[in-house]
């Protein structure tokens, strides 16, 4: 699977498009839809992967509603388990904490996960904002140090990193 990060909007949000035999998956389409598209090309999207609903990982979501092919997936229409779209099989692991609705993509064939904001590098997404909650956080947390920690972190903000390494230089992960 190829992984393209596209930096959007003002808040500098981590898009990515996850391609595989022509085909691919958005993960948190957060604005400027063009340079979404562009990176798209001619692969054909099969679904939006939303790791939770805030503005700047939404923001370019309209783009894609309108297109009755694609298929839009997040908390509300998912359950905590695994799923098969197109040739992309990955696992949706609830971790609240950041967000109500936040949620992360395993995708155990590349040992990869889309976090959001839940884990950043050396930090966690905020949570003093409406819907946030510091012991969810602590129990999403414990969730995550159950996986691999080869595993590559995607996150909604910033660089990519691994677990071992957040497990290592994360004072969230102690």
């Amino acid at each position: 699977m190829e992984i393209k990060k596209i930096i959007t909007g003002p808040l500098d949000e981590n898009c990515y498009v996850l391609i595989k035999n022509d085909t691919c998956l958005i993960v948190d389409p957060g604005d400027d839809y063009q340079k979404i598209k562009e990176e798209v090309g001619n692969n054909k999207v099969l679904a939006v992967l939303i790791t939770h609903s805030h503005f700047d990982h939404i923001g370019a979501l309209r783009n894609f509603l309108t297109k009755r092919s694609i298929k839009i997936c997040k908390k509300s229409s998912l359950q905590e388990m695994s799923y098969m779209i197109g040739d992309f099989s990955f696992q949706v692991i609830y971790t609240p904490g950041h967000s109500k609705d936040s949620v992360s993509f395993y995708f155990p064939e590349e040992n990869v996960m889309f976090v959001g904001d839940f884990i950043f590098k050396e930090s966690i997404g905020r949570t003093d904002l409406p819907g946030g909650d510091s012991m969810e956080m602590k129990e999403s947390i414990k969730k995550l140090l159950t996986y691999d920690e080869n595993m590559i972190l995607y996150p909604g903000h910033y660089e990519i990193t691994t677990l071992k390494d957040e497990i290592a230089k994360n004072p969230y992960l102690k």
